[in-house]
Order: structure tokens, then C-alpha cells, then sequence
């Protein structure tokens, strides 16, 4: 997170492109949370430290000595990590590898948590824990199926989404060869909401940043290997292990 560390350049490049692009659920940070957050629990394990408390730690840090311009409300940030440590009862149970991942974009703050159990020798996808701080929820029931809807694309492009050009072509122009998520992939969903009196924030893009980088960590917490690139299926990492999705 900005303002917690030192000496910290961040550039962009401009790809210049012959092929279109047009709308995806969260432009940008749908990839960038992904990358930031897989890098942190690395960094988290060379410093020997729990891949929350790492966080919890970077986000004291700056709250209390900040370096630069912050650009988000720090108190918001770490109630969400709080909070979804304590409701995912983060590192208690002994069967269970979890990966954490929490991300502000849209003007709204989401922690999720990864669980994944290992069943016949196959890691196995469990549940995944969402807390989210939109501020003020006027539609509960929306706000779920936003939360949702968000971490069920997560997961989808992270593990399979992948469209691939031959000549200026799409190689891939139907749902036999561009692979989605199925619906019985789909784990179980535990979603919390904070309540604040802040005005209300995006809930339709929030949930999906944070997903790539939960699931990632939880595979690693399950079975040594990193995956540092998308989509998953596409990984020799991946393949080689057998991510096993069910229902809980």
C-alpha cells in the first residue's frame, strides 16, 4: 500500500496495440491487485512474517509515518484486513490453507480469503471469505449479489480466461474453445459487509481485484508453488497440481 515504504517508483507504459479493446469488470486493477498481492505474501514469507500481520504492519506504518501521498483512507483498510482475518478464521485450522488478498479500487475496500483443503492428495478449493467496506449499503441483498458476482469472475479469468491472436485473429470465437467458469465450479461464498456512515462507493468492480491474488496464495500456503502469471490453466504450476474447485 502507498505511504508504507520507502524509495518506491511506480511508472506505466503505454502498449500500443493493433486489437480493439472495449469494456471488462474492473479495468486495470482486475490484473494489477493480482500481481500486487501475490508479490506481498512473497515478501511477507522472506521477511518471516504472517502474510496478514505483514500487511497490518505496512498499513501501521502508513497510518502513523506516512511516505507521500496515500490516495485512500488507511483506518478503512485495516478494518477490512481485520476483519476478514477474524471471520475467516484466519490460521486456525490446521487442515485448511488459506491466501489472503485485500485491495482498494472503485473508491471501495475488499479483503478476501482463500481456503483450500487438500482431499485424496488434491488441493481443493473450499470457500472463499469477502469483506468489503462500501460505505453505507442501501441495498443489502444487491450488495451480495455484487460481491458475489465479482469474485465468481475473479476467479474466472484468473484460472481460465485466456484469448490468444494468430495474425491480427482471434483464435478463440466460441465458448468450446474460450473457457469460462462453470457454475459447479463455484465455491462457497461467505460475504460481510462493514457498517459506516460513508456515502456509498462502487460495489459493482471491488470484489473482483482481490480474487486472482487469494487463490494464488492459497494454492502457494498449499502446495509450494507460485503462480505469477494468468491464467492459471495456462501454468505448468497449475496443471501439474490439479486445483481441485467444489461446492462446500
Amino acid at each position: 500500500p502507498s505511504g508504507a515504504v520507502d524509495n518506491v517508483l511506480i511508472e506505466s507504459v503505454n502498449y500500443e496495440s493493433s486489437i480493439t479493446t472495449n469494456a471488462w469488470r474492473a479495468p486495470i486493477t482486475n490484473f494489477l491487485a493480482y500481481a500486487e498481492q501475490s508479490f506481498l505474501d512473497e515478501v511477507a514469507l522472506e521477511a518471516g512474517k504472517d502474510p496478514v500481520q505483514f500487511r497490518l504492519d505496512l498499513l501501521q506504518r502508513a497510518k502513523t509515518n506516512p511516505v507521500g501521498e496515500l490516495g485512500y483512507d488507511v483506518d478503512r483498510m485495516i478494518g477490512v484486513v481485520q476483519a476478514a482475518k477474524e471471520k475467516s478464521n484466519w490460521g486456525k485450522n490446521p487442515n485448511v490453507k488459506q491466501g489472503f488478498s485485500v485491495y482498494f479500487s472503485h473508491r471501495s475496500y475488499v479483503a478476501q480469503v482463500a481456503d483450500i483443503a487438500m482431499e485424496g492428495g488434491t488441493p481443493t478449493l473450499k470457500k472463499i471469505t469477502a469483506v468489503t467496506d462500501c460505505g453505507m449499503v442501501i441495498n443489502p441483498i444487491g450488495a451480495n449479489h455484487q460481491v458475489r458476482g465479482g469474485i465468481v469472475d475473479g476467479m474466472g479469468h484468473a484460472m481460465y480466461g485466456n484469448l490468444t491472436f494468430e495474425n491480427g485473429v482471434p483464435k478463440q470465437k466460441n465458448y468450446d474453445t474460450y473457457r469460462l467458469i462453470r457454475m459447479k465450479e463455484v465455491p462457497e461464498i461467505e460475504t460481510h459487509f462493514l457498517t459506516t456512515d460513508f456515502d456509498p462507493t462502487g460495489l459493482g468492480e471491488p470484489a473482483l481485484p482481490p480474487t486472482g491474488g487469494s487463490i494464488a496464495n492459497a494454492i502457494f500456503a498449499a502446495t509450494g508453488r507460485r503462480l505469477r502469471s494468468q491464467p492459471f490453466i495456462e501454468q505448468k504450476e497449475f496443471s501439474d497440481i490439479k486445483l481441485d474447485i467444489r461446492r462446500a
